[in-house]
């Protein structure tokens, strides 16, 4: 069954392709603050270093825990994104008022905002919040938008990180079934679920964490204000709820066509000439 026969499904492929091809967050960072922030990252002190990325995995696991059931598991209702947008701007402007080391204190907050951004569109696409392989796939679009450390021009971005992900999780055990991202998980007691969920979030803190030091580079600048906080908050909320979208829209189309299909189709959009 080709995908391409499908005028409304193929539609929303090429939606998701250009959502998730977009440029990273750290390039919209930068445009935002007016400077490039690769280098404000790079020098960070190392302890500093270390503390984002202990807050960031905190972060996570928080969210994960919280955000994803405070939702009522209703599968194709509509997405509350500006109601998310707004209170992550909010958390953004209270933390943007006391300078970057408010980071610390408002990541948390603003992190489990963001995920429940991201399970709202994942409910909204018509996936089961209470399905193991939801919460994964949730936790997974942080990973979206970082560093890829491949030459493989033939894999885009996107399925490279959904590499990266399947083959953190095929080391777990025989009892994960994982294949480039579509995961059936079975009969998981609480020891497994939990060692599962620490390692997909410590794999997806790596890449999750760059995407904050440049949160914290940014904030960093002397002119940062709550205004600035808010604004930096709401570009994070939007670009993670459109990597949403698109990650929900392709794992919607591949339960019906199959992977290998999509992620062809989704290969060749990529690879058309921009018009």
């Amino acid at each position: 069954m080709a995908i391409q026969d499908h005028p409304d499904d193929y539609n929303d492929l090429k939606r998701a392709v250009a959502l998730l091809e977009s440029p990273s967050l750290t390039a919209k960072l930068s445009a935002l603050v007016g400077s490039p922030l690769e280098g404000a990252v790079k020098v960070l002190p190392g302890p500093l270093a270390k503390r984002i990325n202990g807050a960031v995995k905190a972060a996570l696991h928080t969210s994960a825990e919280a955000a994803l059931w405070s939702l009522d598991n209703r599968p194709k209702t509509a997405a509350s994104t500006r109601l998310h947008t707004f209170y992550a701007a909010a958390s953004g402007a209270l933390g943007g008022a006391f300078g970057a080391p408010a980071l610390f204190v408002e990541l948390p907050v603003s992190t489990t905002l963001m995920m429940r951004a991201v399970a709202d569109i994942a409910r909204s696409e018509g996936f089961d919040l209470t399905d193991m392989a939801t919460k994964q796939a949730c936790i997974e679009v942080f990973a979206l938008g970082g560093p890829n450390d491949s030459d493989d021009a033939a894999e885009t971005g996107y399925y490279l990180t959904r590499t990266f992900t399947s083959r953190t999780l095929q080391h777990l055990s025989r009892e994960l079934v994982v294949r480039q991202g579509a995961s059936v998980v079975k009969n998981l007691n609480p020891a497994q679920a939990g060692k599962w969920l620490a390692l997909l979030i410590e794999k997806v803190a790596t890449r999750f964490g760059v995407t904050i030091s440049s949160k914290f580079a940014a904030q960093a600048v002397p002119v940062i204000g709550a205004l600035s906080g808010a604004t930096i908050n709401t570009l994070f909320t939007r670009f993670y709820q459109d990597m949403a979208r698109g990650h929900f829209i392709v794992k919607r189309l591949e339960a019906r066509y199959g992977f290998d299909e999509v992620k062809q189709a989704y290969t060749e959009l990529c690879q058309m000439p921009v018009r």
